[in-house]
């Protein structure tokens, strides 16, 4: 059975989005941005959600995201500008149950 979600999406404006998403789709975070036209077209998930641009880096702002950083994120963070200690990359981050009530902030453009 289908579950949505509630994710708090603060756009590069500053404004907070309350969204709902869905977690029998398979997407991830950056798709669900995309989805909602909550960046400018071209200025995330530039490389297609493979880890390889950073351009949907984003900063978890609470403690629901329980799963870490892999290998390949953590490259592309190496080699990222705005990256803090809670920057994560939304491709790398599927939307599932657990993730309900997450809070982010997409980060400046790289």
């Amino acid at each position: 059975m289908s579950q949505d979600v509630t994710i708090i999406i603060t756009d590069r404006k500053g404004l907070k989005h309350e969204v709902q998403a869905p977690t029998d789709m398979n997407l991830n975070l950056m798709e669900l941005i995309r989805m909602y036209e909550l960046a400018e077209e071209g200025t995330i998930g530039v490389c297609g959600g493979i880890a390889m641009c950073a351009s949907c880096q984003c900063y978890v702002l609470n403690d629901v995201l329980k799963t870490e950083r892999n290998e390949d994120e953590e490259a592309m963070l190496s080699e990222a500008y705005h990256v803090i200690e809670n920057s994560r990359l939304g491709c790398q981050i599927l939307i599932t149950a657990e993730i309900d009530g997450l809070a982010i902030e997409i980060a400046p453009e790289q």
